[in-house]
């Protein structure tokens, strides 16, 4: 009747089997329904086990609506017709996590100098953060973000981006992909964002729908003209860095977008702040905040290039105006950031540590950036180099018979990652360039030379001697 047999030497316990047995011989209806069961006596008898064994696989069993009990007659297979039978075409799972894409050549953007990060301070102020008089720091923190922090970032901005605002107007979050979409949240539906094409957005426009307009940009960044064209009463822009093309918007164009936000109540500027500490090119440019007298900008930035991009630390900084609505708004709200890690990269700011760090990273990626810029005069001359003002990558324009996507491919067969323009286009790219975002991050200074032959090599462009 019960065509299986007990492994003993299983590791599955021996219920457990007996369990598996009389469930599957009932689903493949080997075992008839309304048909009776041995009694724990007779199944312990047969199996050579004991009747706690049979009494814990029926118990399984009667639970999970296989059989039913008679009180003083037995145990009988229930009817199961109505339960949907699938014969499995593989029991076991196999899970295979997905692995970060490596390359021999990485020229992404998003990456840091690894090597010049200041290891041995910030331990320092980890294991002072990790001591027992902060052991108040397991408890839950303030809704906007450490006050310690707060007070850093302000006085940051203060100095180095002329940045007019109390830390009580800021806002830490974990990164902007989280912080924009909570700026979205204090407007209704109807608000329509404007974002720069080319350009980035932490929020694909597919998710923002409607509410999306893409605004061109050229050489000076955001084509004001353009955008007075839209009926979008917010605009997202990198105006010190653009991304991804590095186009700087001029001061004339800086005006002209705050005059556009003070035309209505209801404009905003949504200020991404990006790539702001490394310009290479003239004067520092002040932030568009410092810039604005009618309380028209909200600032964001992060530290992803100026410290680290696992470190997951942003913020924004809120006009007063937006400020009430927020607090009313977000009152359920709590910071996103480790209160650890807030007050790390506090003292860490606090001693000086952190201006210490930038001024030198400028010299180092200015080194680089010059570095690269040599290169392609003195041996590739044919490409074209744009976007060299501030930042940690280049654009470069290759003459070429293949198109974009062709050359990507040729470069990825060689070990060799370089972005296309096109990834950060938000409508139909119409343009027959081929233009690539060269990232110098994380390129060792003395590599760089023989990075930018190999990929000049893979695409047949020939060095000029």
């Amino acid at each position: 009747m019960l065509f299986f047999q007990l492994q003993k030497d299983n590791t599955i316990p021996l219920y457990e089997q007996l369990y598996i047995g009389i469930k599957n011989a009932i689903s493949k209806q080997q075992l008839a329904v309304g048909a009776r069961l041995p009694s724990k006596r007779e199944l312990a008898d047969f199996f050579s086990i004991s009747q706690t064994t049979v009494e814990l696989a029926y118990a399984q069993l009667l639970a999970e609506g296989y059989i039913m009990s008679k009180p003083r007659v037995g145990y009988f297979v229930e009817d199961i017709d109505e339960l949907p039978f699938v014969i499995p075409v593989n029991s076991e799972i196999h899970s295979i996590p997905k692995e970060k894409t490596t390359y021999a050549i990485d020229f992404s953007t998003a990456q840091i100098d690894e090597n010049s990060f200041p290891f041995t301070i910030w331990r320092k102020y980890a294991k002072d953060v990790l001591d027992t008089p902060f052991k108040h720091l397991l408890q839950t923190g303030e809704r906007q973000g450490e006050l310690a922090l707060r007070i850093e970032i302000a006085n940051y901005l203060h100095q180095s981006r002329g940045i007019k605002c109390t830390p009580e107007q800021i806002v830490i979050g974990s990164g902007t992909e989280q912080l924009l979409p909570m700026i979205l949240k204090l407007f209704d539906d109807n608000t329509r964002l404007a974002l720069e094409n080319p350009g980035y957005s932490p929020i694909h426009p597919d998710q923002l729908k409607q509410r999306a307009i893409p605004v061109p940009i050229d050489t000076d960044g955001l084509i004001i003209e353009e955008l007075q064209k839209t009926s979008a009463n917010l605009v997202y822009v990198t105006p010190s860095h653009q991304f991804p093309t590095g186009a700087v918007l001029s001061a004339n164009r800086r005006t002209q977008l705050l005059k556009w936000a003070a035309q209505a109540s209801n404009r905003y500027i949504i200020e991404d702040d990006y790539d702001s500490e490394f310009r290479y090119i003239g004067k520092p440019i002040p932030a568009l905040q410092g810039l604005d007298q009618n309380e028209r900008v909200i600032y964001l930035s992060t530290f992803t290039k100026s410290l680290m991009p696992s470190l997951r630390v942003a913020f924004f900084v809120l006009p007063p105006a937006l400020l009430k609505r927020y607090q009313t708004d977000f009152i359920y709200y709590s910071a996103t950031v480790p209160r650890f890690e807030q007050h790390i990269l506090a003292s860490f700011m606090k001693d000086g540590h952190f201006s210490k760090h930038l001024n030198r990273m400028r010299k180092i990626y200015r080194k680089k950036h010059d570095k690269i810029i040599e290169i392609f005069s003195n041996q590739f001359p044919e490409v074209h180099v744009s976007g060299d003002a501030a930042g940690t990558h280049l654009l470069i324009s290759v003459p070429h018979h293949q198109n974009e996507q062709q050359l990507h491919v040729i470069a990825l067969e060689e070990g060799i990652h370089i972005a296309p323009l096109s990834n950060y286009t938000l409508t139909e790219n119409q343009s027959r360039e081929r233009v690539f975002l060269l990232g110098f991050g994380n390129i060792p200074l003395t590599l760089l030379e023989s990075y930018i032959q190999q990929l000049m090599a893979c695409w047949g462009i020939q060095k000029r001697d």
